[in-house]
């Protein structure tokens, strides 16, 4: 195999940085060059000290996965255990790396392997950040600039995509595993990962300067309410009453915005609801992880290259209601969906849940009042605000302060209709009291005083909790 490669030697002295590319170090050599990259946050000296980062060894890698793709028989590859598939690819990297004369120690060689493995049977340069426990979130901006959120935080990362294409084509791996598509015809795509985590795609034309994808990722372990209260999201006494709530079967909407923790907080509830319950999940992308054994999952579907096939929630809803489900979990209400979700939680599917984005519990119930009016139907005001003040019982405000952690901002009871109004009262709230010098947000959980008015549906579902926890002059 060694004799099919044609390229020129390289010295490892000519391996130049990435900062500031050297003409005559490349002069007659066949590498692909890259003009110089925008300056980024990232540190030069990082970059620069890290051979596996130059344009020669990201050239190499695609040039090598090429060619490993056309020389290797990928199905029979895939049926061999993962160590063979290494070894296999570790002896061909290795008479790759002694033709080109490419200067790597035995390190930056294993870790050169494993970037091919990663091209060939995973997601290429997302692998190790996938694989990253500490990183919550992948922000990419086009090929040579990609960010991730670690503990709340945007930091960028020296991740490398060699052009657009390639980048292009770990998108399209990525959409098509789920029998989705983006091209220039439809640039904008929802899709997830295997393990759940969510992914967001626009490219050209929508992305003026490439591909633009977010992934967020999903724990492998999600959190429970447990963990929550241990990271201080919340205190423990509205975490009983949460759990309370879900166990009696308490409707409830979590509302909040972008990366406030819904879906986290969805699936932290749902633990608490029984085993012995049927459970139809509706979402765009799946992605919530119920741990119950009886769950019916199902997503919408997009519209074909013709147009046709879509199917949307409100169809998923619709059909969920003869499917015999004691609850429905909708992902997220953001459509006339949310017309056909009220009508389920009025007519014998208490407990169901959802989210829904929106800055407070009174937001979140006038955007559910908008939503059912995009549904079209002839409704008053007054009858659409009854639909929501008789199905809806709690509400679940999360808030991402500007430090980057999440917090339950508020819990909130619905208690009805006065007049045209819908009746509100707040049970639990966090009160921000400033910001330390390090940009910490300071501040405290307190109850309001107020007792909701489930805790005797609570006393008779046989579940009993202390009037003490709702006492405003004792600390949380």
């Amino acid at each position: 195999m060694a004799g099919r490669f044609t390229a020129k030697r390289v010295a490892a002295h000519d391996l130049p940085p990435i900062e500031e590319p050297s003409p005559s170090a490349l002069e007659g050599v066949s590498w692909t060059v890259f003009p110089e990259a925008p300056a980024e946050p990232a540190a030069p000296a990082q970059q620069s000290s890290n051979p596996l980062l130059s344009d020669k060894l990201l050239d190499a890698k695609v040039r090598l996965h090429r060619r490993l793709i056309e020389e290797i028989n990928l199905s029979a590859l895939e049926k061999l255990p993962e160590e063979e598939i290494r070894n296999h690819v570790q002896q061909l990297v290795s008479q790759y790396v002694l033709v080109e004369r490419l200067a790597l120690n035995a390190q930056e060689l294993a870790e050169f392997v494993s970037e091919i493995l990663d091209e060939m049977t995973g997601l290429g340069p997302l692998e190790p950040l996938l694989k990253d426990p500490s990183i919550s979130d992948i922000l990419i901006n086009g090929h040579e600039c990609v960010y991730v959120e670690r503990g709340g935080i945007l930091e960028p990362l020296a991740v490398r995509f060699k052009d657009e294409n390639h980048l292009l084509r770990i998108i399209n791996k990525i959409v098509s595993a789920v029998g989705r598509r983006v091209d220039e015809s439809h640039p904008m795509c929802d899709a997830r990962l295997l393990d759940g985590s969510r992914v967001n795609v626009a490219v050209r034309p929508i992305g003026v300067d490439g591909p633009l994808v977010s992934i967020r990722k999903f724990s492998k372990k999600p959190f429970n309410l447990s963990k929550l209260v241990e990271i201080d999201a919340l205190r423990p006494q509205m975490a009983e009453l949460l759990a309370a709530a879900v166990k009696s079967r308490i409707t409830t909407i979590i509302s909040g915005g972008t990366g406030s923790g819904k879906t986290t907080m969805l699936n932290a509830l749902s633990a608490f609801i029984s085993e012995k319950e049927r459970l139809l999940t509706i979402e765009d992308a799946a992605e919530l992880q119920l741990q119950q054994p009886h769950v019916g999952r199902m997503e919408t579907r997009p519209p074909n290259v013709e147009g046709k096939g879509e199917i949307r929630q409100r169809e998923l809803v619709k059909n969920a209601l003869r499917m015999r489900p004691d609850r429905i979990i909708l992902g997220e209400c953001r459509g006339e969906e949310a017309f056909d979700m009220l009508q389920a939680m009025n007519t014998g599917h208490e407990g169901s849940m959802a989210t829904i984005h929106a800055n407070t519990p009174r937001d979140a119930v006038s955007r559910m009042e908008q939503m059912i009016g995009m549904a079209g139907l002839p409704m008053t005001v007054s009858s659409i605000r009854g639909q929501i003040a008789g199905a809806i019982q709690l509400i679940v405000q999360l808030q991402r302060q500007s430090d980057g952690k999440r917090k339950v901002t508020s819990i909130a009871e619905i208690t009805g209709m006065e007049g045209d109004i819908i009746q509100m009262q707040e049970i639990f709230k966090y009160v921000r009291t400033g910001t330390a010098p390090d940009g910490t947000v300071q501040g405290h959980f307190q109850a309001t005083g107020v007792r909701p008015r489930f805790l005797a549906h609570l006393v008779n579902q046989g579940i009993n909790i202390p009037g003490a926890m709702f006492d405003p002059s004792k600390p949380l």
